[in-house]
């Protein structure tokens, strides 16, 4: 794998020395050029948990993933740029108030003057590290803290429209890619998955972000929502115009 040409992917180069700054810099680049995306679990490609295999797909073949993917993949990157990083477990408060399959997402924690949260295969989050102190931080999507859970357990907290709400929470223990093999196939095959019913993709954009969710296409700028539905081929034209995916 070539760390090189993986940043040349989300045009980062330039950013190679470990800081809070370039940091940022380096998970907004890539959830703007690197979509979240769950092309391969509706079209039944197996998603095995191997790194050569993740970057063939994402690096070379300019394609996205999901969580195991796309955190596996930034995860090595930032210990190849000289990050003191770990991924861990976290469990997803999904919308109906109840709480996903525990531990099946997989995020990362990076060791600078504070301790970050950094995500880049969740969707619809935040473009920015989170401090685990406490701090509120705001970008287009919303603004965003982590705070605590329980005596063991972190939670990611999500604020917009003036509503809060549980993103994820996890515990700070390191966790190898291999961990998540129950989870990664979990997300592949079980009904109970929100990734197995209809295709997924979204990537951030410079004001806010675009996404499909089977046949809709939404986009959300400073703000505020427009969305449209989609005919099989203008979604075949759009997942390639906006995405840069082909898909068949």
């Amino acid at each position: 794998m070539d760390v090189d040409k993986y940043l040349m992917r989300f045009n980062a180069t330039h950013l190679t020395f470990p800081s809070t700054e370039n940091l940022k810099e380096l998970q907004f680049l890539h959830m703007r050029k690197v979509p979240f995306e769950n092309l391969d679990v509706i079209r039944k490609v197996p998603i095995y948990l191997n790194l050569n295999t993740i970057y063939e797909k994402i690096v070379t073949k300019m394609r996205g993933g999901y969580c195991y993917e796309l955190n596996g993949l930034f995860h090595w990157l930032l210990v190849e740029l000289g990050y003191d990083a770990s991924l861990v477990a976290a469990t997803v408060y999904r919308p109906n108030g109840k709480w996903a399959k525990p531990d099946t997402h997989a995020a990362i924690l990076v060791h600078l003057e504070e301790t970050y949260l950094v995500d880049v295969g969740f969707g619809d989050s935040t473009i920015l590290p989170i401090p685990l102190n406490g701090d509120l931080c705001t970008d287009m999507g919303g603004s965003y803290a982590v705070k605590q859970f329980d005596d063991s357990t972190l939670v990611l907290t999500r604020t917009r429209n003036d509503e809060s709400r549980m993103i994820y929470k996890f515990p700070t223990a390191p966790k190898r890619l291999e961990d998540f093999h129950e989870g990664c196939v979990f997300n592949q095959v079980s009904a109970d998955s929100t990734f197995t019913h209809v295709d997924i993709i979204t990537m951030a954009t410079e004001r806010g972000r675009i996404s499909l969710y089977d046949d809709e296409l939404s986009t959300y700028e400073n703000g505020n929502k427009t969305s449209r539905h989609l005919g099989p081929s203008e979604k075949v034209a759009v997942i390639k115009d906006l995405f840069g995916i082909e898909v068949k």
